[in-house]
């Protein structure tokens, strides 16, 4: 059985795939850590190892469903450059107000590299609760977002 959330769309999109999920908030820097300082292009593997959920996990084109994004003012960076290279996500999914690290690299990645990275968020706490690994995800353009 399938559950709908809406959010507020900051960057609009149709996207399907599986969901990554993460309750703690996503520390960008520490997860691309390896893509960014060994350049690697083949896959993203987690890097962050305080995320029991994602270390080691491949999040290359991932839908990761996130409550928000933590770590350095490297944090938008490593969006736009994740994506610019191919392994960054397809879309991110927040159940908090995207955060200003968060925002700054979707923008950067649209603008910059043409390379959306779809992007809603106030999903709420009910969809964190809701999602699982691997749940079937589908993204309209309107926010809503279809589990399952």
């Amino acid at each position: 059985m399938s559950k709908s959330f809406k959010g507020r769309v900051v960057l609009s999109g149709e996207v399907s795939g599986k969901a990554t999920v993460s309750r703690q908030a996503f520390n960008t820097s520490g997860s691309y850590f390896e893509n960014m300082f060994a350049g690697r292009t083949d896959a993203a593997p987690c890097t962050d190892a305080a995320n029991k959920e994602l270390y080691g996990k491949d999040l290359s084109g991932a839908i990761l469903c996130i409550p928000t994004t933590v770590g350095s003012t490297m944090g938008g960076m490593c969006l736009m450059g994740m994506k610019a290279i191919g392994v960054g996500p397809q879309a991110l999914l927040f159940s908090k107000p995207i955060d200003t690290l968060a925002a700054a690299g979707v923008l950067m990645s649209d603008i910059w590299k043409d390379a959306r990275i779809v992007t809603v968020d106030m999903l709420g706490d009910e969809f964190l609760e809701t999602v699982q690994m691997g749940d079937p995800i589908a993204i309209h353009e309107d926010g809503t977002v279809e589990v399952g």
